[in-house]
């Protein structure tokens, strides 16, 4: 019995290191690569398609409604959105996996009119190796990441980067 129970652990053993050593880990994107592409629905039940955008600036921004900082950016980025969307620029705010409820609930008391998308199962998170929110990742028309930015946005530096991947 008690070298059955070896066996098994040994086993386990075994299989926990192989599992952690050949596991494929999410590239960290920087500055230059592809965007990587991907399909989220947002709060009207559209769905969006970050490749759909091609040809546009997307303002892809990571958020929580925990999250403060998030809280005093938004007016500022949904207000350079209501200026700037005509122009080629595209905010795409993407939940972490937050309930339809809460975040449909802060989205009306903000009164905001940009596209939020729900990350349900935090692939895109993922994907972008997103960390600490908010995180702002700039697309620019060709698809390719502009800037990454981490931590809160003044109104100047909001401006700044929506000028920064406007299309030509």
């Amino acid at each position: 019995m008690r070298l059955f129970i070896l066996v098994i652990l040994a086993g386990a053993i075994v299989f926990t290191v192989y599992n952690s050593l050949t596991k494929e880990k999410n590239k960290v994107l920087q500055v230059g690569d592809a965007a990587p592409d991907f399909e989220l629905v947002d709060m009207n039940g559209e769905t969006h398609n970050l490749s759909e955008y091609k040809g546009q600036g997307v303002f892809l921004n990571f958020w929580g409604t925990w999250c403060k900082p998030c809280e005093r950016e938004f007016p500022i980025i949904d207000k350079y959105y209501q200026e700037y969307k005509d122009e080629g620029i595209q905010v795409l705010a993407v939940n972490i996996a937050e309930s339809d409820f809460v975040v449909q609930d802060y989205i009306d008391r903000k009164g905001l009119s940009f596209p939020v998308l729900i990350d349900k199962n935090k692939s895109v998170m993922l994907a972008y190796n997103i960390k600490p929110l908010p995180t702002t990742i700039l697309v620019n028309p060709e698809g390719k990441i502009e800037k990454i930015i981490t931590g809160e946005m003044s109104d100047e530096s909001i401006l700044s980067y929506m000028n920064q991947i406007k299309p030509e």
